[in-house]
């Protein structure tokens, strides 16, 4: 490939902003759009002393399960396990078959005891918040499937699982459902001083997350002015600029039509985009986001001209993350003009991906895109890469 048809000008990423813009506005005053703007109805506590809980974590490769216990308002995991659960070990599951999956792996966690009642689960996909703090889920993405699950509540099937499993000797009382985009955004409030504040996740997956004032969310009819998490679902964005290797790798998955943006800059599909340019030529079957990542920070073992599409790519997408980010902020802004610093908590493969040198080349990137798009006057800060902020935010969730 001789030309670099991944390139985005400025011009073209700041009307990528202002597409996402209008479509996020669309979804927060009507179900159904192309970005749900999906209301999370847990209003995260900031001063939790002490509490212990049980955290369950499912993003599309791993399920991960821990014990977090707060104390003195500081929280620690205490025992935590991550097994494969991705796409290819769900083939053919039932909503039974998941759940026994995971109350096998709950039941080796050696510091659950009677004392643990409660459940924070940060379930990486399309679902939608109710009141109590469940979630029904909407569709599957990433290449999971499993139908009976769908259209369903989320926690309460599982919830009832484990407490009659024979492996499982707690009593759970209630549980928690969010996204993983929205755990970070709750692990993100820890840091003061900001007039608002984002969860972004770049994995997998895709999303982003963010507070904003109910009576903002017009489909919600409520006229108060406190603040709710809003779970964007950005991945199913289509923006403008995608090429006709987006469109080859859309036809080929198994959810053709939507999550185009997700498609077009995570790291369950760059590897896709990779092997569609050089589908002509001996590429590896199962060649991913982490092959792509390692063939440009060792370009000396690769043809030249599969590095520099496989850079093409990789600089594309964060380029398009600094898009979403500045058209989440511009919607911020608009709903309130005094806000003008805003706090960023992502997390992800990719975002915090590292060069050879060691340094988060993409994040980078996605800052330096930042500067040249953002709306004049206002600034995102990128908090420092957290630790375990799924696990902690889904803590946070559960004793909220």
């Amino acid at each position: 490939m001789k030309q670099n048809i991944f390139d985005l000008t400025t011009a073209e990423l700041k009307k990528i902003a202002d597409s996402l813009q209008g479509k996020i506005e669309e979804g927060l005053k009507k179900d159904g759009m192309e970005i749900s703007d999906i209301p999370t109805h847990i209003h995260p506590k900031k001063d939790i002393q002490d509490g212990k809980v049980l955290v369950l974590d499912w993003g599309g490769t791993n399920f991960r399960a821990a014990v977090v216990a707060f104390k003195d308002g500081k929280a620690t995991i205490l025992e935590s396990l991550k097994r494969p659960l991705s796409a290819k070990e769900t083939v053919g599951f039932e909503q039974d078959t998941l759940h026994e999956k995971m109350a096998e792996w709950i039941s080796e966690l050696k510091t659950l005891d009677s004392q643990v009642t409660q459940i924070g689960y940060c379930f990486s996909y399309p679902a939608a918040s109710r009141i109590n703090g469940d979630a029904i889920l909407l569709r599957w993405t990433k290449g999971i499937e499993i139908p009976d699950m769908l259209e369903k509540p989320v926690g309460e099937s599982l919830l009832r699982y484990l407490n009659s499993h024979r492996s499982i000797h707690t009593e759970f009382k209630d549980i928690k459902v969010i996204n993983d985009t929205v755990a970070c955004l709750f692990a993100g409030l820890s840091e003061t001083g900001y007039d608002s504040y984002m969860g972004l996740i770049v994995g997998t997956g895709t999303n982003m997350a963010s507070l904003m004032r109910l009576d903002k969310i017009e489909k919600l009819n409520n006229k108060e002015q406190s603040l709710i998490p809003v779970n964007l679902e950005s991945g199913n964005f289509f923006p403008p600029y995608l090429t006709v290797i987006d469109g080859l790798v859309d036809a080929m998955s198994n959810n053709k039509g939507s999550q185009r943006f997700e498609k077009a800059i995570s790291g369950g599909y760059l590897g896709e985009l990779f092997k569609t340019v050089f589908q002509h030529e001996k590429v590896k079957y199962d060649f991913d986001g982490g092959d792509l990542a390692n063939m440009i920070n060792n370009p000396e073992q690769f043809p030249e001209d599969q590095v520099k599409v496989a850079r093409w790519i990789y600089d594309r997408s964060a380029k398009l993350v600094a898009a979403s980010l500045a058209g989440l902020a511009q919607v911020l802004t608009a709903q309130d003009p005094s806000i003008k610093n805003i706090g960023l908590a992502a997390d992800g493969s990719v975002f915090w991906g590292k060069d050879r040198d060691k340094q988060p080349y993409y994040k980078e990137l996605v800052s330096k895109e930042l500067q040249l798009l953002l709306p004049a006057g206002v600034s995102i800060t990128i908090f420092d890469e957290m630790s375990e902020p799924n696990l902690i935010g889904s803590a946070i969730a559960a004793l909220s």
